[in-house]
């Protein structure tokens, strides 16, 4: 009986893995599309209304947004009409700087605590590790504290993170307040004299009020008992959810305010087009990038090369340029 149980738990496992690696191949092969399509235009040495049109449904089908897509169009239009638009390079430079112009640049205030936030899935603990090791690697002390303590792998995930970062982990108990386990790691933290405290949060939207009251009473906690300390709070954005992100991102902010995004699966299949509605809206800078399984791949954001990275030129794909 419990062999038979073994081969259909394995058997689901797979069908969820098939299921994964067909959702990953229909991205890739539409993002493939876009930036072929991109390149076609941008190479195109005369230009017509109907590039226009193409434009806009291509920039719709790369998660930029309806309300981001019209304003592009319309300037796009603008200058079309009055003669700025000769050929497809013309189209690629404006496009460049409207988005340009939608990212807030800056990495935030200088901070020695972060808190994590965002929904399960989106890859917060996973960047949590990455996180440890970007300090560690620099000589710096790195205390992660798990305070997900209702997901029942998220502490043995941390675990194997916190290993692999070099760094120190203070695990609560399954189902203990969340807000307990931060006053332990802050208590932590100030003893021992770390450098660095990372906090890995629950993100059970489906909960939500429930949830943004834990998140609200850990921040109280945090600036209780680091008030001397440089705080900021980020949330992790998976660039392979589109539209949904946004309104995840705003109940966030809502609920506890976002000092900068971490957007993460930023690996190729996805091109995290939707960015440009958070930010807009949101008015809070993208801080990093996640892009891969390595504990080494994360990354400062560097707006340029991002954009370039939606328009097709794949710059994060050859040189994923760490800092």
């Amino acid at each position: 009986m419990y062999g038979i149980l073994k081969v259909g738990l394995f058997l689901i496992f797979l069908k969820d893995i098939c299921m994964f690696n067909f959702i990953k191949d229909k991205l890739k092969k539409i993002y493939s599309h876009v930036t072929e399509k991109l390149h076609a235009i941008f190479s195109l040495k005369t230009i017509d209304q109907s590039t226009i049109t193409e434009i806009e449904k291509l920039l719709i089908t790369a998660d930029t947004g309806v309300v981001i897509t019209k304003q592009i169009i319309k300037d796009l239009q603008t200058a079309y009409s009055g003669g700025q638009l000769v050929e497809g390079a013309d189209i690629k430079q404006l496009i460049e700087a409207k988005l340009l112009e939608m990212l807030p640049s800056g990495e935030g205030k200088p901070a020695q605590i972060f808190l994590l936030v965002g929904i399960n899935g989106c890859g917060k603990t996973t960047f949590a590790g990455k996180l440890a090791y970007h300090f560690t690697q620099q000589g710096k002390t790195c205390l992660l504290a798990a305070a997900d303590t209702f997901r029942a792998a998220a502490p043995e995930q941390l675990t194997a993170w916190a290993k692999e970062a070099n760094a120190d982990l203070l695990i609560g108990k399954h189902n203990q307040d969340p807000a307990a386990v931060t006053f332990d790691a802050c208590e932590k933290f100030k003893k021992e004299k770390y450098d660095y405290l990372i906090i890995d949060t629950a993100g059970r939207l489906q909960t939500k009020d429930n949830l943004m009251k834990e998140l609200e009473k850990i921040k109280r906690i945090i600036a209780k008992q680091l008030p001397d300390y440089g705080i900021q709070t980020l949330i992790t954005i998976d660039a392979m959810l589109g539209q949904n992100s946004l309104e995840q991102a705003t109940i966030f902010h809502e609920a506890t305010t976002v000092d900068g995004i971490i957007l993460t699966k930023l690996d190729g299949t996805a091109k995290g087009g939707i960015i440009f509605s958070i930010t807009s809206r949101l008015h809070i800078p993208v801080q990093f990038i996640s892009f891969g399984e390595h504990i080494n791949d994360i990354a400062r954001f560097n707006p340029k090369e991002y954009v370039a990275n939606l328009l097709g030129d794949s710059v994060y794909q050859s040189t994923k340029n760490k800092s």
